[in-house]
């Protein structure tokens, strides 16, 4: 492609729709991290002494690495993806040794008074490496060779963090799973995710004897309707022999392998114990914080649960009880309306690809946005435990933030040049 068309591209193939939809988000992030730590000392936007200076800092840098990005030529992005992928492994390896811990996680480098923390930017890297990977001639991911290497690119950043520990940036990975499904793995592999967890919430809710009962009583009444047909028992007998294995090894899991402060949150959440002074205060004082702004909210500046610091981390984690407490409901169904414009219109960019490597590329930006959004309001109003995953867009902090930007603007860079195509070398 020439020079000249290239930069027409930049011009005028550039999905301006998403790019405002990012603006938009970044700007109602800084607006409300304003309000969670506001200072009367430091009234000013722009005052360097707050989080919100800082943040400003943050979306002015995130906005001129966007551009970079929009410059730089497509083939760079599929070329370095290996070495990118290299680089963060590295950082989530060197974390481990020269790592600050803060709040009981080793997850940040410091560099002066900035800390880098390296498992956002390993998002992006994985997502990259994937999409270069399945794109490649002859790899079928229903193919196990195919699979298992899919799932070790995956699974070795995953390794590396939860390392730290930091239970939430490695479940992010997770979401890669839609990737895989959208390349053709069996939809069965999603059902059994669905079961184990469905199994593990009654295994910690009810009589695990009882419940192996219930399961095998299922699985022979399939067996039994199905007897015709012996790949079917088959199947059957083998799930409901992993069933009942998992279900009495759940125990174990739950009390040798998890955090105290990971069981005493899945307690709470699943109303086993009560706890509004300690591990369920964050929770507690966030449903309060959301459900006070009623339907229009209390306005800007002006929330109570906001003002005078009830909710900790409340421009960090969250941040939404911000939203809902000084915008109300009407605010808060803005919001998520916003980001499922994003998610959709990510959809539709990564399915008029013409290059592989761009849809899946797509689909990876579009798995990891919808598990951070899910999870971070799921865990403000109390439906999923508190994981510590930031809002995309919206919580203060410069590494989610700049992740998060080369995220999306490489998918928005791929698409304004989706006429060409993209082979792995």
């Amino acid at each position: 492609m020439s020079n000249s068309s290239t930069q027409r591209g930049f011009f005028f193939n550039v999905d301006w729709i998403t790019v405002l939809i990012y603006l938009c988000l970044c700007a109602i992030g800084w607006f409300n991290i304003h309000s969670a730590v506001y200072d009367p000392k430091h009234p000013g936007f722009v005052d360097f002494d707050t989080n919100y200076g800082k943040q400003f800092i943050f979306i002015m840098s995130s906005i001129v690495l966007s551009i970079v990005i929009l410059l730089l030529d497509n083939r760079f992005f599929i070329t370095f993806a290996s070495v990118f992928y290299i680089i963060t492994i590295i950082l989530l390896i060197a974390v481990l040794v020269v790592g600050r811990n803060i709040g009981g996680n080793q997850a940040w480098i410091p560099l002066g008074t900035f800390r880098l923390q390296p498992s956002e930017f390993a998002k992006v890297t994985t997502v990259l490496l994937l999409a270069r990977y399945l794109s490649g001639t002859n790899i079928r991911i229903t193919e196990w060779r195919s699979f298992l290497t899919a799932g070790a690119i995956i699974g070795l950043p995953m390794l590396l963090i939860m390392l730290q520990p930091d239970t939430g940036s490695t479940l992010v990975f997770c979401s890669l799973i839609f990737v895989l499904y959208r390349e053709g793995l069996s939809p069965y592999f999603l059902v059994i995710i669905g079961l184990m967890i469905v199994l593990f919430v009654l295994t910690l809710l009810l009589n695990q004897l009882y419940l192996a009962i219930g399961v095998v009583a299922v699985g022979l009444l399939i067996i039994w309707v199905f007897r015709r047909f012996r790949q079917v028992m088959f199947t059957v007998l083998i799930g409901m022999l992993i069933s009942v294995t998992f279900i009495f090894s759940v125990k174990y899991i739950y009390l040798h392998v998890l955090k105290q402060h990971q069981k005493e949150r899945i307690d709470i959440l699943l109303g086993l114990t009560s706890d509004l002074r300690k591990k369920g205060y964050n929770v507690n004082q966030s449903k309060i914080a959301i459900g006070s702004g009623k339907m229009w909210g209390k306005g800007y500046l002006k929330g109570t649960q906001t003002k005078y610091s009830f909710v900790p981390e409340q421009s960090t984690d969250f941040i939404f009880c911000t939203v809902g407490e000084e915008w109300g409901f009407a605010g808060s169904v803005g919001l998520i309306s916003l980001y499922l414009f994003l998610l959709l219109r990510l959809l539709m960019l990564a399915e008029r690809q013409r290059s592989p490597f761009s849809r899946i590329y797509g689909y990876g930006v579009a798995s990891v946005l919808f598990f951070h959004v899910i999870i971070n309001i799921g865990m403000t109003v109390g439906i999923v435990p508190v994981i510590g995953i930031p809002l995309p867009f919206i919580s203060y902090g410069g590494s989610s933030l700049w992740s998060f930007t080369i995220l999306l603007f490489v998918m928005i860079k791929l698409d304004s040049n989706r006429m060409g195509t993209l082979v792995p070398n």
